[in-house]
């Protein structure tokens, strides 16, 4: 009786394992399910490149931005890029590759009225500029006309994910996708979830990273999140010593490459993001907590930016570039 009680004891148990990883794969499968149609705000080099791998995992995207000329500069980057992966990924099938690339645009349109796109969307990643008030006033409106299923992502890279979905009443549907330059380059997403983000919200926007084929990583909405609360205070501290004269930007860059292992050093990689981002960055971090240190700004950074010396996109940061 006892071996019978602990035979039919151990096929329960199975039984609900199965029945629980069976629910547990229907439940993911149906949230990556959910989403078929993204909308992504903002055709700057983010934008188009988290446009470009959402169609190419068969999202129909629809990129919006309020600039004809910027949305054309971000079609044709799209297409170059794919025109690049076709032809390693198809090096011996030209046709193959030229087909690869013609059915991933099939699935991108461009529009300027954000607020037509949302109507129809199962999600809206933003990717504009970093600005509080101005992320609010776009989701705000997007808030009025999207569905009541959409949930809205914003790639900020610095702003507190709270702060710009106050201004919805989908708070619960509300979270962070914080890709990397270049986007079809790089493997990871921040995934943020604030103390307001739904579980089923949450796990959506993961499901939806790992179909893009990336590694998402959970974050609180916390300054910088992980990656920039690591990096921005240590280019900051580069900075500083390059500022104290402990040190020349040639020499720390070296220092940091052939001594850390890094690929780029600290001032390339200033020069690379964008002096006037990290400007940004720094002056909110700094304003949300004076009294940390590692948040303090930088004399020498503002006067660049003053000057218009911005890095490698106006040809001047703290290299030249030809």
């Amino acid at each position: 009786v006892s071996a019978s009680c602990c035979r039919l004891s151990r096929g329960r148990i199975m039984t609900f394992a199965t029945l629980q990883f069976v629910r547990k794969m229907t439940s993911s499968a149906a949230r990556t399910a959910a989403i078929k149609h993204v909308t992504v705000i903002g055709g700057g080099l983010m934008g188009a490149g988290i446009t470009q791998v959402a169609a190419a995992t068969g999202h129909t995207v629809v990129l919006v931005d309020t600039s004809e000329d910027i949305l054309k500069k971000s079609a044709t980057g799209i297409e170059g890029s794919l025109t690049r992966i076709a032809k390693k990924k198809f090096a011996d099938k030209p046709e193959a590759g030229q087909e690869f690339v013609q059915k991933v645009l099939k699935n991108i349109s461009t529009s300027t009225d954000a607020a037509s796109a949302a109507r129809t969307t199962d999600l809206v990643v933003e990717a504009i500029v970093e600005n509080l008030k101005t992320k609010q006033e776009l989701f705000s409106a997007l808030d009025k006309v999207a569905p009541n299923h959409t949930i809205f992502a914003s790639n900020t890279s610095s702003l507190p994910i709270t702060d710009i979905a106050s201004s919805t009443a989908r708070l619960d549907r509300f979270g962070g996708l914080h890709f990397f330059n270049p986007v079809p380059m790089m493997k990871l997403v921040e995934v943020i979830k604030t103390s307001q983000t739904s579980q089923e919200t949450f796990d959506t926007l993961v499901d939806f990273s790992r179909v893009l084929g990336k590694h998402p990583v959970l974050c609180k909405d916390t300054p910088g999140f992980i990656v920039n609360r690591l990096l921005v205070p240590y280019l900051m501290e580069a900075l500083r010593l390059h500022e104290r004269g402990h040190g020349s930007k040639e020499d720390i860059d070296v220092a940091m490459k052939l001594g850390a292992g890094y690929p780029m050093g600290p001032f390339e990689l200033h020069d690379y993001v964008g002096l006037d981002t990290l400007k940004s960055i720094i002056d909110g971090w700094n304003k949300m907590e004076p009294e940390n240190p590692l948040f303090a700004p930088s004399p020498l950074l503002n006067k660049l930016v003053a000057e218009g010396k911005l890095g490698k996109k106006t040809g001047e940061g703290f290299y030249k570039y030809k």
